[in-house]
C-alpha cells in the first residue's frame, strides 16, 4: 500500500489536459495523510511522481476552491484512511453535485450503502449544496476503521421494493423542481406499464451559494441498490432533466441486472483487496471499469473476468 508511482499523460487528449482543481486536491489531501513526496502537484501538470510512506488518521478538511467534486475527492482518501486504528474525519468543501462525477445523493444513497455490504462504515453529512461552476457545498465524511472486506456476490437484483429520491433546486423558484419530478415520474408510468413498488419524490429547496437544479432517484431491491442523476443547466428545460433520469432507470429496469453502469468502477478497488471471489452483472461494461481494472492490477495482483463487451450490459467477477 505504499508503492510509489509516476503518471504521464495526464488527460492526454482532453481539452484542458493535465491535472484539475479537484485532482489537485486529491493528490496533496493524500500527500498529507501520507506525507508522501510528490513532483508535479501543480495545475495543469500532466506528470506526477507520488512516494508514500505511512498514513496518518485524524481530521482533515480540504477546499478544492472551485466547484470541482467533492466525492472524487473523498473517494480518492477512503481507501488510505480504511485500516487507521481510529475514526478519520474529512470534511470537504466544492462541488456536490456536478456534472461527470457522482453526486453526493448517489454516493451516501448508493456508493456507501454498498460498501456497508463489504463491512466498511461510513457516515456521510451534507451542509450546503455546490453546483457548477460557484461550487461552495460543504460534506463532511466520518470514516470508521474496517477490520476486514467482506466479498460480494449477487446475480439477482430480486423484487424492485421502492423508488426514492430528490428533485431539487438552490436559489431557483420550487416550481421547476417539480417539473422536474413530474416529468420523471410520466416518464417511467409510460414507459412501465403496472410498476407496483412504491414511489417517494421530495421536493427540496436547497442551500447554496449559486443557483442551480438536480434530481436523483434511488432504485431499492431485495439485494441491490442502483441510483440515477441528472443536472439541470441553463438553458435545459426542467423536463429534460427529469426525463434524463427516468431513461436511465428504465434502461437499468429493463436490463435485469444488479448494478447501474456507474457503481462498478467505483467498487472494484475494494473488491480486489478482499481476497474471496465477488461477481455480479451491471447494466454496462463501461471503459471506467475497465480502465480501474487495469490500474489495480499496476499496484496488487488479483484476478478479474468480464463477460460482455462495452457499452453493453454484462458480468464481472473478481479474484475468481
Amino acid at each position: 500500500y505504499k508503492k510509489p508511482f509516476r503518471i504521464v499523460n495526464i488527460r492526454k487528449g482532453r481539452k484542458r489536459p493535465g491535472l484539475m482543481p479537484q485532482h489537485l486536491t486529491s493528490v496533496r489531501a493524500a500527500q498529507l495523510l501520507s506525507s508522501a513526496e510528490v513532483v508535479g502537484d501543480y495545475a495543469g501538470s500532466t506528470e506526477l511522481s507520488f512516494s508514500p510512506h505511512e498514513v496518518k488518521g485524524g481530521e482533515f478538511f480540504f477546499d478544492i476552491g472551485t466547484a470541482g467534486s467533492t466525492s472524487l475527492v473523498l473517494q480518492t482518501l477512503i481507501p488510505a484512511l480504511l485500516f487507521s486504528e481510529k475514526k478519520n474525519t474529512v470534511i470537504l468543501k466544492g462541488g456536490t453535485h456536478v456534472p461527470y462525477s457522482p453526486s453526493f445523493h448517489y454516493v451516501e444513497g448508493v456508493f456507501i450503502q454498498v460498501l456497508k455490504r463489504l463491512g466498511i462504515d461510513i457516515q456521510l453529512t451534507i451542509e450546503s449544496y455546490g453546483f457548477y461552476p460557484k461550487g461552495g457545498g460543504k460534506i463532511r465524511a466520518e470514516i470508521f476503521p474496517a477490520k476486514e472486506i467482506r466479498p460480494l456476490r449477487i446475480m439477482e437484483r430480486g423484487m424492485m421494493s421502492g423508488l426514492k429520491g430528490y428533485s431539487g433546486v438552490g436559489n431557483l423558484p420550487l416550481s421547476i423542481a417539480e417539473r422536474q419530478r413530474n416529468a420523471l415520474l410520466e416518464k417511467i408510468h409510460s414507459q412501465i406499464k403496472g410498476l407496483r413498488c412504491p414511489v417517494d419524490i421530495e421536493l427540496l429547496n436547497v442551500s447554496t451559494p449559486g443557483q442551480g437544479t438536480f434530481i436523483f432517484l434511488q432504485s431499492e431491491s431485495e439485494q441491490s441498490i442502483a441510483g440515477f442523476t441528472s443536472l439541470g443547466e441553463r438553458g435545459k428545460r426542467a423536463e429534460t432533466v427529469g426525463e434524463e433520469t427516468a431513461r436511465e432507470f428504465i434502461n437499468y429496469y429493463h436490463s435485469d441486472v444488479v448494478f447501474d453502469q456507474h457503481l462498478p468502477d467505483q467498487i472494484v478497488l475494494y473488491l480486489s483487496i478482499c481476497n474471496k471471489e465477488s461477481e455480479f452483472t451491471t447494466s454496462c461494461i463501461t471503459q471506467h471499469l475497465m480502465t480501474n481494472l487495469w490500474a489495480i492490477q499496476l499496484f496488487r495482483e488479483f484476478h478479474y473476468s468480464i463477460e460482455g463487451e462495452i457499452g453493453k450490459p454484462g458480468r464481472v467477477k473478481i479474484n475468481e
